[in-house]
Protein backbone atom coordinates (compact mmCIF):
# COMPACT_ATOMS: atom_id res chain seq x y z
CA UNK A 1 0.00 0.00 0.00
CA UNK A 2 1.83 2.96 -1.01
CA UNK A 3 -0.45 5.31 -0.25
CA UNK A 4 -2.87 4.22 2.52
CA UNK A 5 -6.47 5.87 4.30
CA UNK A 6 -8.05 5.04 6.80
CA UNK A 7 -11.34 3.84 7.21
CA UNK A 8 -13.86 3.48 10.15
CA UNK A 9 -15.95 0.45 9.38
CA UNK A 10 -18.51 -1.02 12.11
CA UNK A 11 -19.20 -4.97 11.30
CA UNK A 12 -21.16 -7.18 13.91
CA UNK A 13 -19.30 -8.62 17.31
CA UNK A 14 -19.97 -12.07 15.93
CA UNK A 15 -18.02 -11.43 12.22
CA UNK A 16 -15.07 -9.36 14.30
CA UNK A 17 -14.14 -12.58 16.53
CA UNK A 18 -14.66 -15.01 13.37
CA UNK A 19 -12.01 -12.77 11.59
CA UNK A 20 -9.49 -12.74 13.91
CA UNK A 21 -9.87 -16.27 14.54
CA UNK A 22 -9.35 -17.34 11.25
CA UNK A 23 -6.40 -14.28 10.93
CA UNK A 24 -4.83 -15.97 14.04
CA UNK A 25 -5.81 -19.88 13.37
CA UNK A 26 -3.03 -18.91 10.16
CA UNK A 27 -0.30 -17.45 12.15
CA UNK A 28 -1.45 -14.06 11.36
CA UNK A 29 -1.24 -10.71 13.48
CA UNK A 30 -3.49 -7.96 13.72
CA UNK A 31 -2.06 -5.65 11.65
CA UNK A 32 -2.61 -8.08 8.94
CA UNK A 33 -6.49 -7.42 9.54
CA UNK A 34 -6.11 -4.15 7.05
CA UNK A 35 -4.95 -6.98 4.27
CA UNK A 36 -6.79 -9.24 4.50
CA UNK A 37 -10.24 -6.66 4.30
CA UNK A 38 -8.89 -4.68 1.16
CA UNK A 39 -7.86 -8.31 -0.14
CA UNK A 40 -11.21 -9.25 0.89
CA UNK A 41 -12.88 -5.94 -1.04
CA UNK A 42 -10.79 -6.71 -4.07
CA UNK A 43 -12.44 -9.97 -4.40
CA UNK A 44 -15.62 -8.61 -4.09
CA UNK A 45 -15.48 -6.07 -6.56
CA UNK A 46 -14.21 -8.33 -9.30
CA UNK A 47 -17.07 -10.54 -8.14
CA UNK A 48 -19.17 -8.37 -9.10
CA UNK A 49 -17.70 -6.79 -12.23
CA UNK A 50 -17.38 -10.74 -13.41
CA UNK A 51 -21.18 -11.37 -12.24
CA UNK A 52 -22.44 -7.92 -14.22
CA UNK A 53 -20.42 -8.74 -17.09
CA UNK A 54 -21.78 -12.35 -17.64
CA UNK A 55 -25.90 -10.88 -16.99
CA UNK A 56 -24.85 -8.41 -19.83
CA UNK A 57 -23.32 -10.78 -22.09
CA UNK A 58 -25.66 -13.37 -21.54
CA UNK A 59 -27.90 -13.10 -24.55
CA UNK A 60 -24.81 -13.15 -26.85
CA UNK A 61 -23.99 -16.50 -28.70
CA UNK A 62 -21.01 -17.77 -27.03
CA UNK A 63 -19.12 -18.11 -30.11
CA UNK A 64 -19.65 -14.37 -30.81
CA UNK A 65 -17.85 -13.60 -27.32
CA UNK A 66 -15.31 -16.48 -28.46
CA UNK A 67 -14.54 -14.14 -31.43
CA UNK A 68 -13.90 -11.03 -29.94
CA UNK A 69 -11.93 -12.38 -27.03
CA UNK A 70 -9.69 -14.36 -29.53
CA UNK A 71 -9.46 -10.81 -31.60
CA UNK A 72 -8.51 -8.94 -28.61
CA UNK A 73 -5.85 -11.17 -27.44
CA UNK A 74 -4.55 -11.03 -30.98
CA UNK A 75 -4.51 -7.18 -30.88
CA UNK A 76 -3.08 -7.04 -27.32
CA UNK A 77 -0.12 -9.53 -28.64
CA UNK A 78 0.83 -7.96 -31.64
CA UNK A 79 0.93 -4.79 -30.04
CA UNK A 80 3.29 -6.14 -27.05
CA UNK A 81 4.99 -8.64 -28.91
CA UNK A 82 5.27 -7.37 -32.55
CA UNK A 83 3.37 -9.36 -34.88
CA UNK A 84 2.15 -12.50 -34.01
CA UNK A 85 0.27 -15.86 -35.57
CA UNK A 86 -1.79 -17.63 -34.81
Amino acid sequence: MDQSVRWTVRVSKETDVTVRRFLAQRGMKKGDLSKFVEESVRWRLFDQTVAQTRARNAKIPAAEVEAAINEALHAVRADRFGRFDK
